[in-house]
């Protein structure tokens, strides 16, 4: 039976795949002849076809890598084979990608095929030029890369580099979904990245699985799809998320879901409901009897994996399809409709009404990758501490609050009332990056998640490399220890101030939605990095003594005072082209409001300063008593002996002087 699955899971996954496509575009009209510049049969049907191909292929390679770093043993053959898979996977996904680029270039150009130095210059000109050529000539790149690494790399560490260029190679497709300029875009661009990436890895992994059926042993088998299963698990949370915001944006109404593009929504959303039962089964019934159950069973559990890999082709089916459906929210670009405000054209929504204390609390604005991220991270958190308690040992429950705390401010500030405002006031931008880099880490870096996940996390024995071996890897590491030293802790916390915001990065970060997620990071990252080498619980190679941290937080403190001095007296707007021109009708002037920035930036981080001192000093307190008490519990171990010794050397240094 696992032989034949071997050929009839893949082989299944892509004839759904194909006939859902098919189906979906009848139903949908995603392959209708145009009216006007009709590219053709060929172009029409091979576009969503070929980039069905593409989420298949691009799955294979990122599940394999996956499975690779977090599930497999690297001594074992298993690791080897993983990896030559992911290579033919990620091969597919080159020519795949290649194909579905050509393809795009003829619908949107409508230029006949030739040989003639026009077409190639029409065709280089859409690649090099044009945003939509660019992201498939680029994912077309990644993905040979990816080929080529996979071949070449076969060190577990270097290979967690080469899972992350499989993830960045979805990024170009992420960024394609909604049009620039459309209301949602920022929150659209998240839901499908976010979605992308957790259905490669759901549906990958499965693959992988079964392509390498026949070399895992019952034992190991068991094993393998205990981890998978508990991936998988977080795949569905975030897979069924997204979805739910990508469908919201699009489809808009209830009204809306008996349209052409909402039935071909709710074929999707019972695929995956679908998924989900046949999920619960596996990881409650299946799994846990895999090494005990009888053959009938065994076979039981093959054919519903094969009928979890039919249900996947059908989602991935319906969503190429989908890609080629008219919406029915339409996708209009700001900057194309006359009567847009200024608000309108730069950030794709409308103006928000005139800031007041209480509409911090009532704007929202949900980020769904930073509301997954804080949710998760409080679930396993917890999820560490009630693991530690069962087994009868201790953790603090300050330090659950603490965590638990900065979470939920964090979540605000990625979502509530002053992400809303920061595009469009100065102000509010510096007070979230004020919180992001001094508040929350002044309330997660007591957490002690390191120390939590070193005690609470199973340690792997079969050579393979699980969480808690990553993360005792990484904070391990020569980049960790040189990234957590005070002195460049500190260098990159006051340091990169200057750098952000009196170089383009500035401008990046705040136009672009990538360029804003990775500022976030950063500023997190940074505050992270200067309170862990001040107050922080988990391990790092090197702290300073007490009475230098002090003087490095006074001293970073005074460098952090004069940026915001510097901004309070400066008369030249830093973003003029963007805080200059939002047409705003309420509140001071952007000069006024970058000033009043400056007044945050210096003012806003005394509170956390005097926390951070007074913690370090309760530290020093505590440090200086503990070593009073092993000093005497010392002495009544010895009897004394350092003093006798001393008295006696002291005894002889004056009959030496007689």
């Amino acid at each position: 039976m696992p032989r034949f699955v071997r050929v009839l899971g893949p082989s299944v996954l892509l004839l759904v795949a194909l006939l859902s496509t098919l189906v979906a575009l009848n139903v949908g009209g995603g392959a209708a002849a145009q009216l006007l510049a009709d590219p053709g049969p060929v172009v029409r049907w091979g576009l969503p076809l070929s980039k069905m191909l593409v989420n298949i292929s691009a799955a294979g390679a990122i599940g394999a890598l996956m499975l690779a770093v977090f599930a497999f043993t690297p001594k074992a053959r298993e690791f080897a084979l993983a990896l030559d898979f992911a290579a033919a996977s990620a091969a597919v996904f080159a020519v795949t990608s290649a194909f579905t680029g050509f393809f795009t270039f003829l619908q949107v150009t409508n230029v006949p095929i030739s040989l003639d130095d026009r077409f190639s210059a029409t065709v280089g000109q859409f690649f090099g030029q044009i945003a939509l050529g660019q992201a498939w000539l680029a994912t077309t790149l990644l993905a040979a890369l990816i080929t080529v690494l996979c071949f070449a790399v076969r060190n577990q560490t270097a290979l967690v580099f080469v899972f992350g260029v499989s993830l960045l190679s979805l990024l170009p497709m992420a960024e394609q979904g909604h049009s620039a300029g459309a209301s949602g875009h920022n929150a659209a661009i998240t839901a499908l990245g976010l979605h992308l990436v957790f259905a490669a890895i759901w549906l990958g992994g499965l693959l992988t699985i079964i392509v390498l059926r026949n070399h895992l042993g019952k034992d190991r088998l068991g094993e393998v799809l205990g981890r998978y299963s508990s991936l998988a698990l977080v795949s569905f949370v975030v897979v069924a998320a997204s979805g739910y915001v990508s469908a919201e944006l699009r489809v808009g109404t209830w009204e809306n879901l008996f349209t052409p593009y909402g039935l071909l929504v709710l074929a999707k959303v019972a695929a995956l409901i679908v998924l989900g039962g046949l999920g619960i089964l596996h990881r409650r019934f299946f799994i846990r009897r895999l090494n005990s159950s009888s053959e009938h069973e065994r076979r039981w559990f093959w054919w519903l994996v094969v009928s979890e890999l039919g249900f996947m082709g059908l989602a991935s089916g319906v969503a190429a399809a989908l890609a080629r459906t008219a919406t029915p929210v339409a996708q209009v670009v700001a900057s194309a409709v006359p009567t847009s405000t200024p608000a309108q054209i730069l950030t794709g929504e409308p103006l928000p009404p005139e800031l007041t204390f209480a509409r911090y609390f009532t704007e929202w604005e949900v980020d769904l990758a930073w509301l997954l991220f804080c949710a998760f991270s409080i679930f396993f958190y917890l999820a560490g501490v009630r693991r530690l308690r069962g087994r009868g040992d201790k953790w603090p429950i300050h330090r659950s609050v603490f965590w638990v705390t900065g979470l939920v401010v964090l979540f605000y500030l990625t979502s509530g009332g002053v992400t809303v405002y920061q595009e469009y006031l100065f102000s509010s931008h510096m007070l979230m990056h004020m919180m992001l880099t001094m508040l929350v880490p002044v309330l997660l870096v007591p957490g002690a998640p390191v120390t939590l996940a070193a005690r609470a996390i199973r340690k792997r024995k079969d050579g393979s490399r699980g969480g808690r071996e990553w993360i005792l890897l990484a904070v391990h590491s020569k980049f960790a220890g040189t990234v957590a030293n005070p002195l460049v802790a500190a260098g990159l916390f006051a340091g990169s101030l200057w750098v952000f915001y009196y170089t383009p990065i500035f401008s990046w970060a705040t136009t672009e939605h990538i360029g804003h997620q990775w500022m976030m990071v950063h500023f997190l990252i940074t505050g992270y990095l200067f309170v862990q080498s001040l107050i922080g619980i988990d391990p790092v190679p090197y702290r300073l003594p007490h009475a230098f941290r002090l003087l490095l937080l006074i001293g970073t403190m005074v460098f952090h005072a004069f940026f915001g001095v510097a901004l309070m007296m400066g008369t030249r707007l830093l973003l003029a082209d963007w805080y200059g021109a939002m047409g705003r009708t309420w509140g001071l002037s952007a000069i006024e409001d970058q000033q009043v920035g400056g007044g945050i930036a210096w003012g806003v981080g005394e509170l956390p300063t005097i926390a951070l001192a007074i913690a370090v000093a309760i530290q020093w307190s505590r440090s200086d008593a503990k070593e009073t008490k092993r000093l005497d519990r010392n002495a009544d171990r010895t009897h004394e002996a350092e003093l006798t010794e001393y008295n006696a050397r002291l005894s002889r240094m004056a009959a030496r002087d007689q």
